[in-house]
């Protein structure tokens, strides 16, 4: 069996922010800007793009698969849908009242698309 997580290639020499989520992208003057960059890092550009993509399919979204086409895409559904699992049942922070929600609806998003990258029956 193989571990997901070392089934994703992490590194490279992108400038990656580690924290794609809706409420970090600003829409101005026909661009999107992308704020909040404590996490900032170096890495895969496609970190990014895959970490987005469950909170773009739990706010009505397309389907992962539709916009990370090649292999890359069941492994960051495993991964992320571990990820968020793993930190959706912590406590909540002061500062973060709704945290563990978003992280919630990423981790079932990201849960359904590994099902269906890895042709597993969809978690109910």
């Amino acid at each position: 069996m193989r571990v997901a997580a070392a089934a994703v290639e992490l590194g490279g020499d992108s400038l990656v922010h580690v924290d794609v989520r809706s409420d970090n992208l600003c829409l101005r003057n026909g661009r999107t800007l992308l704020f909040d960059w404590n996490q900032a890092s170096v890495g895969n550009p496609l970190f990014d793009l895959a970490e987005w993509l469950p909170s773009l399919v739990a706010e009505g979204g397309p389907p992962p698969e539709e916009l990370l086409l090649d292999a890359d895409g069941a492994a960051f559904a495993a991964v992320f849908a571990g990820f968020w699992g793993a930190r959706a049942g912590l406590p909540v922070p002061t500062w973060g009242p709704r945290l563990r929600e978003m992280q919630r609806m990423q981790a079932d998003a990201a849960l359904s698309w590994a099902a269906r990258a890895l042709d597993l029956p969809e978690p109910r």
